[in-house]
């Protein structure tokens, strides 16, 4: 749709924009429709002229304003019509009764001007096509041929004032282009005003976004955290913690047991591997249950330290461990042990002297 001349609104040059978008090209401007509503307002004055310059009437006319344009760039019907009879082309009353008994389908026409208060805007055949013109859209909108009845009807309903354009348009090239070709629309166009506020609200939300963004980097590790990361933080420490407890219990039950382990290997290894005729010194049962029951006993009290006397010996004398309730089983081997080592070296020493 490129090819299809749109001049969007600015201002309240709306009948320029429905004139320049009705002859598909920049013909007017406000310099020449300006022209023509001073030559309307010039001609009216004559009129009311000739019933007398000092009437009532006339000096009321003279104070009015122009009804023909105004500041703004509003013009009348009066001068839209004046500028399309330079090319040929009238406008007649669309819902008037003398269109309606010639009961012509709309879709046999070339084009539409439609007026609702202070708007113009053109309604017009391209090629085999219908397109809205409006300026207040982003651009041209498609209108199917069993649309256009309705749509006109839909414009009746909301007041608008529609005029059929009678006579030949100049020629353009998207007519001879669109006679060829016919095109779809795949997104219908929007109001301007709808779209700056869209494009408004985009930039809102790219700005809120942006300052979040911001907000976001400025914790960059050395600042504070916010609430949420901070017990985040929180609740790691305390779980690599209980993980450090549960190591460090770990490695002293794996410590204890090592130790217990050793203890027994080293209990083992200090009994002497006695062979031949040497042998410790043999205990009768009930000297093993009273040393069984003792050991007992000693289990269920806490360990104590036991008493070492050390005296001082000859060579029959050795290391006596007092044998009282506090002596473990590992002392009652030891000291069978060191006594079966002194009866040993005495009898080496006897059968020596001999």
């Amino acid at each position: 749709m490129e090819s299809i001349f749109h001049e969007k609104q600015e201002g309240s040059l709306c009948a320029q924009h429905c004139l320049n978008n009705l002859l598909q090209g920049e013909y007017f401007s406000p310099v020449e429709l300006s022209s023509i509503a001073h030559q309307l307002d010039e001609e009216e004055r004559m009129r009311m002229a000739e019933g007398g310059v000092t009437s009532e009437d006339y000096r009321t006319f003279l104070q009015q304003p122009s009804g023909n344009m105004d500041d703004s760039g509003f013009f009348s019907i009066q001068v839209i019509s004046n500028a399309l009879k330079v090319w040929g082309l009238e406008l007649i009353l669309f819902n008037s009764p003398e269109y309606q008994r010639l009961g012509i389908d709309p879709i046999n026409e070339r084009s539409f001007i439609c007026n609702y208060k202070e708007h113009w805007f053109t309604v017009r055949k391209l090629g085999k096509q219908w397109f809205n013109l409006n300026s207040l859209l982003t651009g041209p909108e498609l209108i199917s041929d069993t649309y256009l009845a309705l749509f006109l009807a839909q414009l009746q309903q909301e007041g608008y004032s529609i005029f059929v354009v009678k006579g030949d348009l100049p020629d353009c090239e998207a007519d001879q282009l669109l006679q060829m070709i016919r095109v779809q629309q795949m997104h219908r166009p929007k109001l301007i005003g709808e779209e700056l506020a869209q494009l408004k609200d985009q930039r809102v939300q790219k700005t809120d976004l942006e300052q979040s963004l911001e907000v976001s980097h400025s914790y960059d590790g050395t600042g504070m955290l916010d609430e949420d990361e901070e017990n985040l933080q929180r609740a790691l420490a305390l779980s690599r913690q209980e993980i450090d407890m549960e190591d460090e219990e770990a490695d002293l039950r794996r410590a204890i047991r090592l130790s217990m382990q050793g203890s027994s290997r080293n209990i083992s290894e200090d009994i002497p591997q006695t062979s031949g005729t040497i042998s410790p010194p043999s205990l009768t049962s009930e000297e093993l249950r009273k040393r069984r029951e003792a050991y007992f006993e000693k289990q269920q009290q806490p360990e104590q330290i036991p008493h070492v006397h050390e005296k001082s010996t000859t060579s029959a004398d050795a290391l006596e461990i007092d044998p009282g309730d506090d002596m473990t089983e590992e002392d009652m081997l030891q000291a069978a042990m060191n006594m079966s080592l002194e009866t040993v070296s005495n009898n080496l020493k006897t059968e020596g002297k001999k």
